[in-house]
């Protein structure tokens, strides 16, 4: 059983835009209980996606983006993401997430729910991975680095208002890059200790995509929070970003962790 305090700080944290996942880790609650608590408040007015207001196109005073969930999400959205029109009018948005990481799809499905939460999330299963689907008629209103072609053969530039929710949700942000296109991992050397030859581990966060912008975005991002980077060419193309300083991955396994 869970006192009132827990349970009013619990869906507080949620009205703020933070995923089930992320309260559920941080408070050692399960996202079950979290939920009940959710249909125990007072049911609001059924809203269908087609008559939902936008808070960009169409702003209503008091209906701001869910600020921390929409920062992770549009880290997803950068690495794995697309937007294609529906044939019957709107739009559908796409998160490919790899099958063997289901915790990284159930904190994608709740993102997507703060974010428009007078929407659906469908999971598509594909060979190796599932695409998180949800239609609606803003999303490109909210991502408008959407358009033709591959993300790294056009521009991608943040809007004014998504800086503004990256410099105030920085983390949430990295923790979406990294999950889409990036890893923990276990690095090894040898070397000599006492004359004799000793294996050595460290472990070192990886982000690789072939875009410059969408990287830059994530150095940058990096930067302010005083994170060291360095950057490791492939085939001549430096395509990879690692963080392998000790203090800058204890921040990073801090803040983001590896993928469940």
């Amino acid at each position: 059983m869970y006192d009132l305090g827990t349970r009013k700080r619990a869906l507080a944290l949620v009205a703020q835009g933070r995923s089930l996942n992320s309260v559920s880790k941080q408070l050692n609650i399960s996202r079950h209980a979290i939920r009940a608590w959710q249909a125990q408040l007072e049911p609001k007015p059924r809203v269908s996606a087609q008559t939902a207001p936008c808070p960009r196109c169409r702003p209503v005073p008091g209906l701001p983006v869910a600020t921390a969930a929409y920062a992770y999400l549009l880290g997803l959205y950068l690495g794995d993401g697309c937007i294609s029109d529906h044939p019957r009018g709107g739009h559908l948005l796409r998160i490919a997430c790899a099958d063997a990481w289901p915790g990284l799809i159930d904190a994608c499905r709740e993102a997507v729910l703060a974010v428009r939460p007078e929407g659906s999330v469908c999971i598509l299963k594909k060979q190796g991975c599932v695409a998180v689907t949800s239609y609606g008629r803003h999303w490109k209103c909210l991502f408008p680095q959407h358009g033709p072609g591959k993300k790294h053969e056009r521009r991608i530039v943040l809007e004014a208002w998504q800086q503004e929710i990256v410099d105030a949700h920085p983390w949430d942000f990295i923790r979406g890059l990294v999950h889409s296109d990036g890893c923990r991992i276990t690095n090894w050397t040898t070397r000599l200790v006492g004359g004799e030859r000793k294996r050595y581990e460290y472990p070192r966060y990886f982000f690789t995509n072939t875009s410059d912008d969408i990287r830059r975005l994530y150095t940058d991002t990096l930067d302010t929070l005083g994170v060291e980077w360095t950057a490791l060419t492939r085939g001549g193309d430096p395509f990879n970003v690692s963080v392998a300083r000790r203090a800058s991955v204890a921040l990073m396994d801090a803040h983001v962790g590896p993928k469940y």
